[in-house]
């Protein structure tokens, strides 16, 4: 009866606008598996990456013997190109390659796209768990791999309690993750 009546008015009906504030927020599920989806564009980032740098040392980019030794301009280079990857995606459209499966998009507070400062400051909180890293000689790998995985478990943790399912690089940035749908 309804297609009839629009069939009629030779005009579609309007779409309710629905506000930002009301837009779902987005379970931790879904922003996890979304993760494990920029995971792997992150992995093949770093591969060209390496193979580039690896070609420009002429294969000399990395020692290995007693020690493995991986020169800090290359570390800090690897973590601006995958820096760069979620800044560029957030801002052109508030969605990276792996939330656009699962209908998810990062906004402002107030829903709009977020700023660059917003961006860079919520990806440098996301990896700050990151320079733990530098503690691997201590720690061991074993051991830090646990740490760390405890200390993203954390940073998650308010998500699980915040009404807007916000996570700690969330609420410092003023940002959140909404459902699409």
């Amino acid at each position: 009866m309804l297609a009839i009546a629009c069939a009629r008015r030779k005009r579609p009906l309007p779409m309710p606008m629905i506000p930002a504030t009301a837009a779902l927020p987005c379970p931790l599920w879904r922003r996890l598996i979304a993760l494990v989806y920029d995971l792997l564009v992150v992995v093949a980032l770093v591969m060209v990456v390496g193979l580039l740098c690896q070609l420009a040392t002429g294969g000399q980019l990395i020692s290995t013997g007693t020690r493995t030794v991986i020169p800090i301009w290359y570390q800090l280079l690897q973590g601006l190109v995958v820096a760069a990857y979620f800044v560029s995606s957030w801002r052109r459209g508030g969605q990276t390659l792996g939330m656009r499966p699962w209908r998810i998009q990062l906004a402002r507070d107030d829903g709009g796209t977020p700023s660059l400062p917003q961006a860079v400051l919520r990806v440098l909180v996301a990896a700050a768990p990151l320079l733990l890293l530098a503690l691997e000689p201590l720690l061991g790998l074993h051991t830090l791999l646990w740490t760390l995985l405890a200390v993203w478990a954390g940073w998650f943790a308010p998500a699980l309690f915040d009404p807007r399912r916000r996570a700690l690089h969330d609420i410092l940035a003023a940002t959140e993750i909404r459902r699409l749908d």
